[in-house]
């Protein structure tokens, strides 16, 4: 039988006591919880935000730096205090951890997404719990996740986990922010596709990138791969336990479709992509239902990409509804808009394939 398999991620706020330090406390009880997991045959993976937090505490500074060399240097000194203390907890149940660094390039290039896989893989398999962040020490706004929930669900779609458990410093989604309605009420379970459920979602704080809507989005992220999303205040009592035992805490949300297969979640995962296609209504409808993407459909392209690169597709408002993999380069697709498929080689002199994009090769959204 396959062994369950859990992202845990824990946020910046719940870490570091809202910028006051490492919650060394709560730390290694997480941990223990964790080290629980794992006897009870649950394969763990650990996504830790905090590395930041903890070094604009270790350097005094109450605010997230805004210039990206001191974000960066708050990150290189956080990250190996956050590691080491992390080890040292695992250590205490017999058990070691591993540090993962990405960034989005590194689940967006194949290659390297493949490779990623298979060292979480073996690091499984040898009974490590992978501790992975997002390396900020050489991101920039451009390779950015932007959110380590995000990060969280890409992980639960790399690896094909079971549940997404989402710590944070809420008790999970209310109809409307509970700091400032005493009257809000827990939504205990919704499905991630619920798009009314992002419209009861605050913001960010301070802290961290994220806040309660980049929590949705990540359950929704995951749920592509059938992956459940708990969120659920991390100061709850053996909350990762509980969850473990079936109690209901904070909010579940439900995995409501069909998992599509690994490459298509390869392809979702892609944050920035190269370029635009923009298609009429009949092309849109034709996605929808499955097919291919054919020139004769597409109205406009935007955006620098070549062949194989990963573009979006997007409505006749503008509203991004698809992303998927360019048979042809921005450069020869402008000369083929428009046109029925016969026409490609006549106009190109070649042709690589009948479609823009295979419905093989598309996600749509």
């Amino acid at each position: 039988m396959k062994k369950q398999r859990w992202i845990i991620k824990i946020g910046s706020a719940l870490l570091t006591q809202n910028g006051a330090g490492l919650d060394e406390v709560r730390i290694k009880d997480w941990c223990a919880q964790m080290a629980n997991l794992r006897s009870n045959d649950i394969e763990v993976i650990l996504v830790s935000s905090g590395a930041v937090a903890v070094g604009m505490s270790h350097l005094d500074w109450k605010t997230r730096p805004e210039q990206m060399a001191k974000l960066q240097a708050a990150a290189a000194i956080g990250q190996t205090k956050l590691v080491q203390f992390y080890e040292q907890c695992f250590n205490a149940h017999q058990m070691h951890s591993a540090q993962i660094l990405l960034t989005h390039d590194d689940l967006a290039n194949r290659t390297r997404y493949l490779n990623a896989k298979a060292a979480l893989e073996a690091l499984l398999e040898l009974g490590i719990i992978p501790i992975i962040n997002e390396n900020d020490t050489v991101v920039t706004d451009e390779i950015r996740f932007g959110d380590n929930d995000t990060l969280g669900a890409l992980v639960a779609n790399l690896m094909v986990a079971d549940r997404l458990i989402i710590l944070t410093d809420q008790l999970g989604l209310f109809n409307k922010d509970p700091r400032s309605n005493p009257d809000a009420t827990l939504i205990e379970q919704a499905n991630a596709s619920d798009s009314d459920i992002a419209l009861m979602a605050t913001g960010g704080g301070a802290l961290g990138r994220g806040g309660m809507i980049t929590k949705i989005r990540a359950a929704k992220l995951a749920a592509r791969s059938g992956a459940n999303t708990n969120i659920a205040s991390g100061m709850e009592k053996d909350v990762i336990v509980r969850l473990f035992k079936g109690e209901k805490l904070g909010t579940l949300l439900l995995a409501d479709q069909e998992p599509i297969n690994a490459r298509k979640q390869w392809i979702a995962g892609h944050l920035q992509t190269k370029g635009t296609l923009m298609v009429d209504s009949g092309a849109h409808q034709a996605i929808k239902n499955h097919k291919s993407v054919l020139p004769v459909g597409i109205i406009s392209s935007s955006g620098s990409f070549l062949r194989g690169e990963v573009v979006s597709l997007a409505d006749e408002s503008g509203k991004i509804f698809g992303r998927g993999l360019s048979n042809y380069s921005a450069t020869d697709l402008q000369q083929i808009i428009g046109q029925p498929t016969a026409q490609i080689s006549k106009t190109l002199g070649y042709a690589c394939d009948n479609e823009i994009i295979h419905c093989d090769n598309l996600v749509y959204l």
